[in-house]
């Protein structure tokens, strides 16, 4: 029999699972193939859905389901955690269960926040990439009603490359709302001399920026948040006072992957294209723990597990596998409370970003809603 094993249940191990169940249904149902999905986490979590509990728009439990609601019934799910992966004997090690043998892996691993790795950011900061975050940050915004407004970007990469641009247009919209906008001060800073990775975002948000008055520093690398005193101190030398930071904090990969030899920073280090591990065989990545020349997004993860779907599909029927990513990315970007753009782009394009529109803010709502339908496989 063919083991397939997949280690992480967001996005692009959950799409890639549903989309395996598919392409080997005959294999599996003759006993040639099994494919299992190791996830520690009971539930599946779709977290662009937290860039909107802080304005009241969802809830925690909008962003969750059952991974079991949604697996395919063809898959074998394992809810534990993974401790150890040792490549070359093809062994996954767990936490409470016993190890499990693979013939092919994926690894979806995704990204973790680290803001205990920044001095003062825990005690003085707040985000919006986690449930609990997202939650103490919509309670914060709830009573803030003047002041200074510091959206600070202080890691990078980081996931959802597009939001802390999201955050800062729709926190000026829904602050207008409410006659609150003259009384708050927004600045919001990023760690290179433009106020995005990609260019034509950059110059995008920054017209948004000038037309709303929101401020913005470039060049911004934050050294440590003073709590007390409520002051950003950067690398640079310069100081930022803030009556609320909302900040984008470290990202980093995770020690299981470091440990296994696939990667540093917990990123497994791959081809671009085919997505083949680079230091093991029968290996990949998919997802955020790819280490790919762009963004973590979630439509890079689904992108990534189609293509991976077919290459194991491939190796498990004895073909060769010739599917290639070539780096297709979408986004949708919130440009206010009720209006987005949209931006497409592959490897060495530069996107274009689309006159924001009414039309396609609520596509985007609607493509929040369906993505249950898109991590089932069914999209």
């Amino acid at each position: 029999m063919e083991r397939i094993a997949i280690v992480g249940g967001g996005t692009g191990g959950t799409v890639l699972a549903n989309r395996l169940a598919d392409e080997l249904q005959t294999e599996i149902e003759n006993g040639d193939v099994e494919v299992r999905l190791i996830t520690a986490d009971e539930n599946h979590v779709y977290k662009p859905t937290f860039l909107y509990i802080p304005f009241g728009k969802k809830t925690v439990e909008d962003a969750k389901r059952p991974i079991k609601e949604l697996v395919d019934r063809r898959v074998s799910l394992t809810i534990d955690e993974v401790v150890d992966i040792d490549t070359d004997g093809k062994r996954l090690s767990l936490a409470d269960g016993p190890a499990l043998a693979y013939d092919q892996l994926t690894v979806a691993t995704g990204a973790n926040l680290e803001p205990e790795t920044v001095p003062g950011l825990v005690e003085g900061g707040h985000h919006f990439y986690g449930p609990d975050g997202a939650e103490q940050l919509r309670d914060e915004l709830a009573q803030f009603t003047d002041g200074h407004l510091v959206l600070s970007v202080i890691g990078v990469p980081h996931m959802c490359p597009a939001a802390p641009v999201e955050f800062v247009l729709m926190v000026d919209d829904w602050l207008r709302e409410r006659g609150l906008r003259d009384d708050v001060e927004i600045t919001y800073t990023y760690p290179i001399n433009r106020t995005h990775g990609i260019q034509s975002i950059a110059d995008w948000a920054t017209d948004l920026f000038d037309e709303r008055d929101i401020g913005y520093e470039t060049f911004f690398n934050v050294d440590e948040v003073d709590p007390e005193a409520e002051v950003i101190e950067t690398l640079e030398g310069s100081e930022l006072s803030y009556d609320l930071l909302v900040a984008i904090p470290p990202h980093g990969g995770t020690d299981l992957v470091t440990d296994a030899g696939l990667g540093d920073d917990g990123w497994v280090d791959v081809d671009r294209n085919t997505l083949e591990a680079t230091a093991a065989e029968d290996v990949y990545a998919i997802g955020d723990a790819a280490d790919v020349p762009t963004s973590k997004a979630g439509s890079v993860a689904h992108y990534e597990a189609d293509v991976v779907a077919d290459r194991i599909a491939s190796q498990a029927r004895g073909a060769v596998p010739t599917a290639t990513y070539s780096g297709k990315t979408v986004c949708f970007l919130e440009a206010g409370m009720d209006e987005a753009t949209f931006i497409e782009f592959e490897y060495g394009d530069e996107p274009f970003v689309r006159e924001p529109s009414k039309h396609l803010h609520w596509a985007k709502l609607g493509y929040n809603e369906s993505y249950w339908l898109t991590a089932r496989g069914l999209l």
